[in-house]
């Protein structure tokens, strides 16, 4: 199997992401540690910075387990191969493979390139030829390969014909429009290996085992085309990390691995790698500057989470019962979601993962049932809010005497426009620590801000600690079914500090009052959190 990558190339042609040369060596060296056979890196000679990036490359990539590519095209029509600007600054790459591509639809030959079918068969055979002399692994991507068949088959498959003949390792079939399905890629496949070993000379068995697949996803099928080309024989396959390229992308990397190694039993990636997913995934995502996708599969936050309480019943009994794989096989992680559809098992399970054991309290554990469930059915949320539902869970299972680390007496927020056009806020907080009433005032670039600095004031000198507490993130949400000035608002609060991060949440029909709310929750579990450990 030869898992080919080409995150770096097309990849890069999602929009909204543009790799710097530090990233593309960050992304190299992250696909690397996953265990990919082969990296390709782009396109040199074409764009000043993958030039760049090919020459500092060759001395700061020391890879482990893949093969670096370059990418280029066949020699243009009517120019020899070694007059090529483009093929020269391929050879200039000192890639020990590179990767061709080249026009296999009559219609794209004729139309785009502007030559004829035997000018193209040749460009094809002259490039390949010349980069194996040079002692080059070559593979060549048929572009249009799927839509070219089916106008002229005959033709199509002497352009892989042509490349294979003249020593590439493999023709790749590429659906490049991604307008297939995985029945219409099979039955190609079977067609294209029986013309291959005629032309060939070799069995069809021989043949389907030198070509590979490329599948872009414009119709949701990408990676189910290139689970099935491999199940069809083809043993080259060409994805990009979580799925990015143009369009609607390409197919996912870690979806198709972990289906053809998990599902279908195939020694795809080196022993170790597979477990490197998820982390591998989502600092890809932050190099690419694009959130992860909490609903991809396999790596997703949400991949293995559970809402409903007839999963969660089953899980406490086993939790393969409702997850395809064990999450851990992946880098993953089950979680437990806590929503107005969570029943007791849900429940009970959730606070186990917190560290709250509630099966030896059933009293507690229907306290607590009941508590989310009517708070839910007022609009709080805490299936993103775990912090605040482990507060609430430890003040139930003490049937409430859980003391909070301080009390609110009042608050006030002001918000002054001065006659200059600056907006100030400014907040005086009145709380009880350890048995002191103390009063603060603080002003901040909003009513939220000015809040939160006043209390820290506030707190500080009992909680030193509190100055490692950095609001990460600050959500606001209008709920449905309330409307206008008066509606009613949720807010999340994100939490950073020493270990992992939390996240609270506050609900009221005033913004202040729900920020508030949030505020209190994140201080007091951050408080807590470093009492108990």
């Amino acid at each position: 199997m030869q898992v080919y990558d080409t995150t770096l190339r097309d990849g890069a042609q999602r929009e909204a992401i543009s790799y710097s040369v530090v990233d593309k060596l960050a992304v190299a060296r992250l696909l690397d540690e996953f265990g990919v056979g082969f990296i390709e890196g782009g396109w040199p000679g074409a764009m000043p910075k993958d030039t760049e990036f090919f020459r500092r490359a060759r001395t700061e990539l020391d890879l482990k387990h893949a093969v670096f590519v370059a990418f280029g095209s066949t020699r243009k029509a009517g120019v020899r191969v070694q007059d090529d600007p483009q093929v020269r600054a391929l050879l200039e790459a000192e890639t020990p493979a590179v990767t061709l591509v080249a026009k296999s639809d009559l219609r794209h030959v004729e139309r785009a390139l502007r030559t004829t079918a035997e000018e193209n068969l040749a460009m094809v055979r002259d490039t390949v030829e010349y980069f194996v002399s040079e002692g080059r692994r070559v593979f060549l991507d048929c572009e249009h390969f799927f839509d070219g068949y089916r106008f002229d088959p005959e033709y199509t498959a002497s352009v892989a014909a042509a490349a294979l003949a003249a020593g590439a390792e493999a023709a790749v079939l590429c659906d490049t429009n991604g307008g297939m399905l995985p029945s219409l890629i099979t039955r190609t496949i079977a067609e294209v290996r029986e013309r291959l070993a005629v032309a060939l000379g070799v069995t069809p068995e021989e043949a389907v085992a030198r070509l590979g697949i490329h599948c872009q996803n414009d119709t949701s099928c990408a990676v189910a085309n290139t689970v099935a080309a491999v199940e069809a024989g083809v043993p080259h396959f060409q994805c990009t990390a979580n799925g990015y390229g143009e369009r609607p992308g390409n197919a996912d990397l870690f979806a198709v691995v972990a289906n053809l190694q998990l599902k279908l039993g195939m020694p795809v990636l080196p022993d170790g790698c597979i477990e490197q997913m998820v982390r591998v995934s989502h600092a890809i995502a932050e190099i690419a500057n694009i959130a992860p996708d909490t609903h991809q599969a396999y790596v997703g936050s949400s991949a293995f989470a559970h809402k409903a309480g007839l999963h969660a019943s089953a899980i406490k009994v086993d939790p393969l019962m409702y997850n395809h794989i064990d999450p851990v096989v992946v880098g993953n992680d089950m979680r437990i979601l806590v929503t107005e559809m969570a029943g007791r098992a849900s429940i009970e399970l959730k606070a186990r993962e917190l560290g709250v054991d509630l099966a030896g309290n059933p009293e507690a554990l229907s306290r607590v049932t009941n508590r989310v469930k009517d708070l839910e059915a007022r609009g709080w949320s805490f299936e993103a809010a775990d912090a605040s539902f482990e507060l609430l869970a430890r003040a139930e299972l003490a049937d409430g005497t859980v003391p909070r680390p301080f009390a609110l007496e009042s608050y006030r927020v002001l918000v002054e426009h001065r006659e200059d056009g600056a907006v100030v806020s400014e907040a005086t907080v009145k709380v009880r620590v350890r048995g002191e009433r103390v009063i603060a005032t603080a002003e901040g670039n909003g009513p939220v801000n000015a809040l939160d600095e006043a209390l820290r004031v506030a707190l500080t000198r009992h909680y030193p600690e509190l100055s490692r507490f950095q609001l990460a993130d600050y959500k606001v949400r209008i709920l449905e079914g309330s409307h206008g000035t008066g509606a009613i608002t949720r807010v999340l609060v994100e939490t950073h500090s020493t270990g992992p991060d939390w996240t609270t949440v506050g609900v009221h029909e005033n913004v202040v009052e729900a920020s508030w709310q949030a505020l209190v929750d994140a201080l007091s579990y951050g408080l807590t959190r470093q009492v108990r450990v």
